[in-house]
């Protein structure tokens, strides 16, 4: 089957959970800053309110103003009544107005292959394009990382692949009731392996990685520290709940001024460098340092997340005078 060209990488600095039943946050929800808001007919959704979630989600997907954000339904996982229902009402009510689904709870490669069909089905029968709507997949137990690179490989619409701490330290047992922090008697970080685990797997496969939530919602310095921690490991955001921390997440996971406009130059003076009128040369020193290859990779990196956040550069390349 042949799929569109679909641009998977969104700006995702600030991912926005948004309780699906709550029709005063959907509204609010419009207006933040957030690069991604989902609505959530998950945890968020008490049982007896996720059937007439699923109606509100659609009224706010299709009368809504998300302009310049990205549109995501979190669903029920796999294991409950609810999925398949929500999916089919969801996708066929406000599927041209949806940029992904959100599974929770994924345990292996089949239960992505089962949303990815059943996406399919709903695009053909309501005449959507077909594999636009992309996946994002939730890790939250042992399962899911033991299984995170065969569920990264598992459709061609993942997007992304996204802790869920919660949930994944209750399936561990690990010894703390603070969601995000490290738990007490234990020197290191303890979500370390977690988060690379989840990080080599997405980027194996082309796709971004997403830090879960941090639940101390109104300490705002704890959860740039959590988040910074993402960030410097190479993670691309970080689920905020409050409206308090989107701000802080767009900040943590966008390059400083000083680092894009340095990215910038580099690739500058590498791209002039390697040319003819500057010498075909394959390594140069750029002030005191030396930039090669590799450098322009990194570079290519950091100016990339810059322009996803409508950074602008402060910085001009001047060729050398010969």
């Amino acid at each position: 089957m042949t799929r569109p060209t679909v641009n998977r990488l969104r700006p995702r600095r600030s991912c926005l959970a948004v309780p699906g039943s709550n029709p005063r946050f959907l509204e609010k929800a419009q207006g933040l800053a957030a690069d991604q808001v989902f609505l959530d007919l998950e945890d968020a959704c008490a049982p007896l309110a996720k059937p007439e979630a699923r109606h509100t989600i659609v009224k706010f997907l299709n009368e809504g103003d998300w302009t310049g954000k990205t549109r995501v339904v979190r669903v029920n996982d796999w294991t409950t009544e609810w999925t398949y229902r929500d999916v089919v009402t969801v996708v066929e009510g406000a599927g041209q107005n949806l940029d992904c689904v959100m599974l929770p709870k994924v345990q292996d490669a089949q239960q992505i292959t089962a949303l990815d069909l059943l996406l399919t089905q709903i695009e053909k029968a309501m005449g959507f394009e077909v594999g636009r709507i992309g996946i994002e997949a939730q890790i939250e137990n042992a399962a899911g990382l033991v299984n995170v690179d065969a569920i990264a490989a598992a459709s061609p619409r993942i997007e992304t692949i996204i802790f869920g701490p919660a949930d994944f330290m209750a399936s561990i047992n690990m010894k703390t009731l603070v969601v995000g922090e490290q738990p007490p008697g234990y020197p290191a970080d303890a979500y370390h392996y977690i988060l690379m685990r989840i990080l080599m797997a997405a980027r194996m496969h082309d796709l971004q990685a997403i830090d879960g939530p941090y639940l101390q919602i109104r300490n705002v310095d704890g959860f740039r520290e959590v988040a910074g921690r993402a960030a410097a490991l190479g993670f691309d955001g970080k689920w905020v709940l409050h409206p308090g921390q989107v701000e802080a997440a767009n900040e943590v996971f966008a390059p400083s001024q000083e680092d894009f406009d340095r990215a910038e130059l580099i690739l500058d003076a590498y791209a002039w460098h390697t040319s003819e009128a500057g010498g075909r040369k394959g390594s140069v020193m750029l002030g005191d340092e030396m930039i090669d290859e590799a450098s322009r990779k990194m570079a290519l990196v950091v100016s990339g997340k810059g322009r996803a956040a409508a950074m602008t550069r402060t910085s001009v390349f001047l060729p050398p005078e010969a």
